[in-house]
């Protein structure tokens, strides 16, 4: 059986973080028109795309996640008004963590979706998950394994202000 066979017939798992706000309500109008996009993506919806911490995503991968995408408000939509910024900063920094471990770049994406957009969410829900399905299940490196055992995220941790008011205080 070659890979393009074997590939054909696996169903990547895809975990979303959906911010409450936009993305998660474009999610909750694509099902109300009846929209069809693939049932192997799991939504969990958070206050914030800001506030998906990057070791959820690494606990997401390691719970045997082949894909997680990051969904928030458009930039300056923010209902936390810069939250978004932060997310994006925080993630286009852990994704080229990623990549340095050895995880293909198309397992981890970030994307913006309001809560009018559902066709923009199915779209992009079936985008992921055909990228991912195409790479096949997600096979762990040894540099990946020993990232996340390590938990090295202090250097993405400490892109957030919020992080850094707090070593402030704590140097005080």
């Amino acid at each position: 059986m070659s890979v393009v066979e074997s590939n054909s017939d696996f169903q990547p798992t895809v975990l979303a973080f959906c911010c409450h706000w936009c993305t998660y309500s474009g999610a909750d109008l694509a099902g109300l028109n009846r929209m069809n996009y693939p049932a192997n993506i799991r939504l969990l919806r958070v206050p914030c795309s800001g506030r998906v911490n990057p070791q959820y995503v690494l606990t997401a991968f390691n719970k045997g996640c082949d894909g997680v995408l990051v969904c928030g408000c458009h930039p300056g939509d923010c209902h936390y008004v810069s939250g978004n910024y932060f997310a994006k900063r925080r993630m286009m920094a852990f994704k080229r963590l990623l990549e340095y471990t050895g995880l293909e770049p198309e397992r981890f994406q970030i994307r913006w979706i309001s809560g009018s957009e559902a066709g923009k969410f199915r779209d992009v829900v079936t985008q992921v998950c055909e990228e991912i399905r195409a790479l096949g299940p997600l096979k762990h490196s040894a540099s990946f394994e020993a990232f996340a055992e390590q938990g090295a995220l202090g250097t993405v941790n400490a892109l957030t202000p919020a992080n850094k008011a707090e070593e402030v205080v704590e140097n005080d």
